[in-house]
């Protein structure tokens, strides 16, 4: 019996030694094969967005919002980083199946990414330049080529900006003339024989460094995602309603879907004004819409009166929509209308906690925009959508995601949320609402800057400046590689700006200068000044610029005079807000030449910019208002109870400023300042505001900041003040609102930021009673 079971032991060894021998062997005959196939075939390798796939979910987007250390604000793009930029989805949506999806034309859609159907050698680090098609020529009836109202805005917000170029040979982007955002074949904008014009156009070149924007696709009664009715090769897809499966990661850029009321630029403010208190409003979770009773998109809106309850749940829909909705209705379809007459819509979002988004016939809907605006927190119900920007934006910070299967868990999940955490909810969609969604401008070049982000050359932004204010498009990484240059970036971070100023006197009188004269003695205040770094000259005038020896001794403090030898190329009125080489302190002293401000002036102001380095700190100030009777903005010198400018004449604020003056304000506006040779410093606090969306603070002065000079004088012209008005006007239309904030702050230089408190104990016995 024992013998029995050696040799029943022996043989079970062999067995398994067997195997582990001829299974080794299969292993590595087909690792061998796979060598040989891949050698023969390399195209037989599987494809960058399978084998990444995972990876790429895996990526934790809140760990980009993150604070980094002093010099990660922008890093240097690498090969991985370039195809990472799909924002984690739901845990019911990861690990799920990669296909290849096809448009309504058959034509296989590319596996593409940036370094295989993108020329990256049309594109510069400096400037990224995008072409715009010139319009087809005129049909046989001589009408144009048809175009929607939205399509006309995104050319007009792109040929309007400084990416616009009109010649193709510099540019690195290139956006069609032919409509594209409505690819819906029973809609009134579809336009057709797309492919063929394609064809015709002499840049396509398959659609290579092209950007195609849709936002909507397919039709009746599967609205195909992909059903774009033309093959875009090569193009990027800036497209509306796009799912995980049908984008292509690094390549593609998910854009919301707005209607076509929505502005072109600026665009309205969030509602929420102030942190209202209690976070939770009178209804917890709402929806108002439409629900399909046939169809795709059907199944989620029809379920949603599971969950109302009229008190705090309140999801009501309607079958009341299209030309036979009576002939489709079901049973529930007559009291699911008497509910949802029963409330109104904008009474929804103002007084809901979390508002439901669900589905429509596509993944998005024009409700997100709504309630982003809104500060009611989005309940997303709509599996596999990637959510707009999500390769930036961190949409944990904003939104929560829920599951259209199992949508009798919604209630639990908002319950569960914290007041602290629904309170930073609400500030997060006014941020991301003001910074990339309010305007279809923004929309726009928030797709832009994601694709110039994808260059080799150009550095990335961090997590933290794309999901906090100002965001990604005023935060322009070229300037500086350290967070520290940044005025906004400084107090978040906990930072305090570099010391000392530089001191820019903009010259434009140019009167003969003389130890009793103004600038003379301007200069010699400032070389007293403990903080003083270097004093520039913009001398902006006909007169020749007086000798050195005619100028005060100023010490140890460098003196550089910048000046045009002739008329023909003296530095304009907005060469004062040029970001010269001799500025290297974060802080910038603009004055006036005529200004009479004494040391100690000058050091109590730097002393409260310290404080509020991303505002304009200065001594006069102004006011804007709305006249009813002309129907404009006004502007007022006179002494009010508010002011919302200080005049750079004498203020100070941060370098960086002049690079966004310089190098991102609009050339419309900087053209009307060119043209009036007027307003520059009420066009830097319009920019000042718009980035911090704060008022600028005003420190007391004596009685008189400023001793007029006599002689020629572009501020005693009878029109000046009329121009004046006049810009204000124009930089509002072109900014799309009015950025200027009303204060009532004035801060003294008595008893400024001591302690009056402590320093009251130290006489105790003067306030006891009885003593």
């Amino acid at each position: 019996m024992q013998a029995k079971k050696r040799y029943i032991l022996v043989i079970i060894c062999c067995a398994f030694l067997a195997y582990c021998y001829l299974g080794g062997y299969r292993l590595k005959g087909l690792q061998a094969l796979f060598r040989i196939r891949v050698r023969k075939n390399p195209d037989n390798l599987p494809c960058y967005h399978q084998l990444h796939y995972q990876y790429a979910e895996s990526t934790d987007s809140s760990n980009q919002a993150q604070a980094l250390p002093d010099d990660d604000l922008f890093t240097a793009p690498t090969y991985e980083s370039r195809f990472r930029d799909v924002a984690p989805q739901p845990s019911f949506q990861r690990g799920g199946p990669i296909r290849r999806v096809t448009d309504e034309g058959g034509a296989m859609f590319k596996s593409c990414r940036m370094e295989t159907c993108f020329d990256f050698s049309k594109c510069s680090d400096k400037n990224f330049y995008v072409y715009v098609y010139p319009p087809e020529p005129l049909n046989s009836l001589g009408a144009p080529p048809p175009i929607s109202q939205n399509y006309q805005k995104i050319i007009s917000a792109i040929q309007e900006s400084r990416y616009y170029t009109t010649d193709p040979e510099q540019a690195c982007l290139f956006v069609l003339g032919i409509d594209t955002l409505d690819r819906d074949s029973l809609s009134e904008d579809f336009v057709r024989n797309v492919p063929s014009r394609l064809q015709r156009l002499p840049h396509w070149n398959n659609g290579r460094n092209h950007i195609i924007f849709n936002l909507y696709s397919g039709t009746w009664p599967d609205y195909n995602e992909n059903g774009l009715g033309f093959d875009p090769g090569q193009a990027i897809l800036a497209k509306a309603s796009m799912s995980i499966q049908s984008l292509r990661p690094g390549f593609d850029v998910s854009i919301p879907l707005f209607h076509k009321q929505f502005p072109l630029r600026g665009g309205n403010t969030g509602f929420v004004i102030s942190n209202n208190f209690p976070a939770n409003k009178k209804y917890l979770l709402a929806f108002k819409g439409k629900r399909y009773v046939h169809g795709i998109g059907s199944e989620t809106r029809n379920s949603l009166f599971h969950l109302h309850n009229a008190r705090d749940f309140v999801l009501v829909t309607t079958c009341k929509h299209g030309k036979s909705w009576r002939d489709l209705q079901d049973a529930r379809c007559d009291e699911d209308n008497r509910e949802y007459d029963r409330y109104d819509y904008e009474t929804l979002l103002q007084n809901s906690t979390f508002c439901l988004v669900p589905r429509g016939r596509r993944l998005g809907s024009f409700r997100f925009l709504e309630v982003l605006q809104a500060g009611c927190i989005p309940v997303l119900l709509s599996n596999s959508w990637v959510l707009p920007f999500q390769s930036k934006i961190d949409w944990k910070q904003a939104a929560i995601w829920a599951d259209e299967r199992l949508l009798l868990q919604v209630p639990d999940i908002v319950r569960s949320i914290s007041t602290s955490r629904i309170l930073a909810l609400r500030q997060q969609t006014q941020v991301l609402w003001e910074r990339y969604f309010s305007s279809i401008e923004k929309i726009i070049f928030t797709t832009f800057e994601i694709i110039r982000e994808r260059l080799p050359d150009y550095p990335h932004r961090n997590g933290l400046t794309w999901n906090t204010s100002p965001g990604a498009l005023l935060t322009i990484p070229t300037f500086s590689d350290t967070h520290r240059r940044f005025p906004f970036l400084l107090d978040k971070l906990g930072h305090t700006p570099g010391l000392n100023y530089t001191a820019v006197i903009f010259v434009q009188i140019g009167t003969q200068l003389t130890p009793n004269s103004a600038l003379y003695k301007l200069v010699k205040s400032i070389t007293k000044s403990q903080y003083i770094d270097k004093i520039l000259i913009l001398w902006a005038t006909d007169r020749s610029v007086p000798p050195k020896k005619r100028w005060p001794s100023t010490g140890h403090i460098p003196l550089h005079i910048i000046s045009g030898s002739t008329s023909e190329d003296r530095p304009s009125i907005s060469q004062r807000f040029y970001p010269h080489d001799q500025i290297e302190t974060d802080a910038v002293l603009s004055l006036d030449e005529d200004a009479i401000l004494n040391t100690d002036e000058l050091d109590f102001a730097y002393q409260v910019w310290r404080d509020f380095p991303d505002r304009i700190v200065g001594y006069p100030a102004r006011a804007h208002f709305w006249d009813d009777s002309k129907n404009a903005w006004g502007y007022t010198s006179k002494w009010t109870n508010y002011y919302s400018i200080v005049l750079t004449g004498a203020a100070f604020y941060h370098r960086y400023y002049n690079y966004l003056y310089t190098n991102w304000l609009s050339y419309l506006l900087l053209k009307t300042v060119q043209q009036s040779s007027n307003c520059e410093d009420i066009l830097m606090n319009l920019l000042v505001s718009h980035v911090t969306r704060k008022p600028p603070i005003k420190v007391t002065q004596r009685k008189g900041y400023k001793d007029r000079e006599s002689g020629r004088s572009p501020w005693n012209d009878p029109d000046h003040f009329i121009q004046r008005q006049s810009c204000l006007n124009t930089f509002a239309a072109v900014f799309g609102y009015m950025p200027l904030l009303r204060s009532n702050l004035r801060l003294d230089p008595v008893l400024y930021r001591d302690s009056v408190s402590n320093l009251r104990k130290k006489y105790r016995q003067i306030e006891l009673v009885g003593s």
